[in-house]
C-alpha cells in the first residue's frame, strides 16, 4: 500500500479519538475508526472523478450520473 492509505489511516484514527476520548470504549472507538477510515477512501476515490459521468442502468434503461456522486451514494457517504 502507498503512504496515501496510511495517511488516511491516521486521520480516520484522530477522528475517532475525537469522537470517542475514552479509549476505554475500545470497541465502539474501533467502529468509529473503521467507518471514517472507510468514508475517507471512498471521498479519496469519488474526488478523482468530479466530472466524470457514468452510464447506470435501471428500470427506464440508461441514465448517465456523476461517477464521483454514485460512488458516495452507493457507500452511504454524504456531503
Amino acid at each position: 500500500m502507498n503512504e496515501r492509505i496510511y495517511k488516511l489511516a491516521r486521520e480516520a484514527d484522530k477522528l475517532a479519538r475525537i469522537e470517542i476520548p475514552d479509549l476505554r470504549e475500545i470497541v465502539l472507538y474501533d467502529r468509529i475508526r473503521d467507518e471514517k477510515f472507510a468514508e475517507l477512501i471512498v471521498r479519496e476515490c469519488a474526488g478523482l472523478f468530479p466530472n466524470v459521468y457514468v452510464e447506470i442502468e435501471n428500470e427506464h434503461g440508461h441514465t448517465p450520473v456523476i461517477a464521483a456522486d454514485y460512488m458516495k451514494k452507493h457507500f452511504g457517504v454524504g456531503e
